[in-house]
């Protein structure tokens, strides 16, 4: 009877598995709720200290609840951004490169992948080196190419243009794009080249082969990388700023603006970091910081579900 008792709680405790009982869920679930902490913690606290008021920005005793709630931060950051115009430059700026980036990634990735040509592993070694090469070293010869570029005495117009985004894009030159690349040849690679082979046999050529079985097979991949890439031009500030001057003015621009200017302010020692405007500058900061990031919070929210049904039906075996 008691040999039964403690089997029966061991069985509860460990689990016939050892990865299914009580003490195992209780381990993961502290685990993970521990790291969910540390990375919703500066979103919490940048949420929290936005809605305060100025009074209670100031008060040290108010830590994480603020007595005055007020959206005033919020209102004054709408309209120094100007988010309307920041949106639209930002949605800009975002979604035409993205496109082009996808569609040539899976090109260039397809061709990788599918044909058997002189010089392919070269091509691939060149295009992960230029990956390594970091921005910073490029970015100032590629604004004075882009300004000076021509073709038979026509200026190309890409210097404060989209197209200086989006040119480099549809090349497969964009920003990080050989990462995409790489997946989207991953992704083909693993095709099972019997499908390949039955739509030979059907008479469909390249071009269908590849809109009628390659792209309907890579979904996950179209998905991951438009959604990465799309955070990533979304983000970039340094080649935005180089490239398009006062042309376009993204959100995370118009933060990065904000910030410099009371830097500025501080080195001329017009505010102290210890003042009221100093406080009340973070609180506006955050919430600048917020609504750069919303956006894409919404995005995320919206193909969540999308997003991992395609990395669950993405263990395909070729052969």
């Amino acid at each position: 009877m008691k040999t039964n008792r403690m089997a029966k709680w061991k069985r509860v405790l460990v689990g016939r598995k050892g990865n299914d009982g009580l003490i195992f869920k209780i381990v993961l679930y502290v685990l993970l709720t521990g790291i969910s902490f540390i990375f919703l913690y500066p979103l919490l606290s940048m949420l929290s200290m936005s809605i305060m008021s100025l009074e209670d920005l100031i008060d040290a005793t108010i830590a994480w609840i603020p007595r005055n709630l007020t959206l005033g931060n919020y209102a004054t950051a709408f309209n120094y951004m100007q988010f309307q115009e920041a949106l639209k430059a930002s949605l800009q700026v975002s979604v035409y490169p993205t496109i082009a980036t996808i569609v040539s990634s899976a090109l260039i990735g397809y061709g990788f992948a599918h044909f058997k040509f002189p010089g392919r592993k070269l091509l691939m070694a060149l295009m992960v080196a230029t990956f390594l090469i970091p921005t910073v070293l490029t970015y100032i010869p590629t604004t004075v190419l882009y300004r000076d570029l021509s073709v038979f005495g026509i200026p190309l117009g890409l210097s404060e243009s989209i197209r200086a985004f989006t040119i480099p894009a549809m090349l497969g030159n964009g920003i990080r794009q050989t990462i995409f690349i790489l997946i989207f040849y991953q992704f083909f690679r693993i095709i099972p080249s019997d499908l390949y082979e039955a739509a030979a046999v059907d008479g469909s050529g390249v071009v269908r082969t590849f809109l009628t079985i390659a792209v309907p097979m890579a979904a996950p991949a179209f998905l991951i990388c438009g959604l990465y890439s799309f955070v990533w031009y979304w983000n970039e500030t340094t080649l935005a700023r180089a490239y398009f001057g006062n042309t376009y003015t993204t959100l995370p621009m118009a933060l990065e603006a904000y910030i410099n200017t009371y830097r500025s302010m501080y080195s001329q020692g017009q505010v102290s970091l210890d003042s009221v405007s100093s406080t009340y500058n973070l609180g506006v900061q955050y919430a600048m910081t917020l609504i750069t990031i919303f956006p894409l919070l919404g995005v995320y929210l919206f193909l969540q579900k999308w997003f991992v049904e395609g990395v669950d039906r993405s263990g395909i075996a070729g052969n």
